[in-house]
């Protein structure tokens, strides 16, 4: 049977100034450990915003690392047991890895096209969206302008079960990512008149972006917590 290629999306919490300027430390010493695995066929290192990530202003406590395997079990095994992901979560004060499945993907990044969707039929369930875009300098201020009133309007949907935005470098390389039970509740988000759809509109109409990519995933399991509690036991639980 061929494999399913498996996405691991890893975020970890740094309480102590020590652990932050730790984790700063390895936006630089994590890359050659990275391009020295050769089961990662993708990865990035990222930091985020303050809040929930979608600001402009650095939070120095929360970092993650987006990885691509060949299948689920080389993703599971390779972020508990590495040195690397045990380094992370040593350091940490909390750690959580979300595991999926891509189930389509357009665009780029950094040139390439890292998500590989299945073919055969979209299972049920949880799905996971990611963007991701190269923003133009131009255009920094209106970008930044719009993203809170977007986040506020994702916070309030409830529907919505995890959200973050993270990045590569600070202000020009934008990676927001949310969780929803099903494609439907994420399709309502997406298609309202609201903030983000008036973003996209922008986003078309004067080319906000240099390079962009949007995928969607089956989101396939977890391991860890974030904030005390598991994000995607409030799918069980029908909250």
């Amino acid at each position: 049977m061929p494999t399913i290629q498996t996405v691991s999306l890893s975020l970890f919490r740094f309480a102590s100034l020590t652990g932050r300027v730790w984790a700063l430390g390895q936006m630089g010493a994590s890359r050659a450990a990275l391009a020295r695995m050769p089961e990662a066929r993708f990865w990035k290192l990222c930091g985020s915003g303050t809040g929930e990530g979608f600001t402009p202003l650095p939070n120095t406590a929360v970092w993650a690392i987006l990885a691509v395997w060949d299948d689920e079990a080389t993703a599971r095994d390779v972020t508990s047991r590495s040195a690397l992901f045990r380094r992370w979560h040593r350091r940490a004060a909390e750690g959580w890895t979300v595991f999926l499945s891509p189930l389509q993907s357009r665009g780029r990044w950094s040139g390439r096209e890292p998500f590989l969707p299945s073919p055969g039929p979209r299972p049920g369930g949880p799905i996971a969206a990611l963007t991701r875009a190269t923003i133009r300098p131009s255009v920094l201020l209106r970008f930044w302008g719009r993203v809170p009133a977007i986040s506020e309007v994702i916070g309030r949907d409830p529907n919505v079960v995890f959200k973050i935005g993270i990045g590569e470098v600070p202000w020009l390389h934008q990676v927001t990512f949310s969780i929803w039970p099903d494609a439907a509740g994420m399709a309502a988000f997406a298609r309202g008149d609201g903030p983000h759809g008036r973003a996209i509109r922008a986003v078309r109409e004067e080319g906000w972006f240099r390079e962009e990519l949007y995928a969607r995933f089956a989101v396939i399991g977890d391991s860890g917590t974030w904030q005390g509690t598991r994000p995607l036991e409030r799918i069980a639980a029908g909250s």
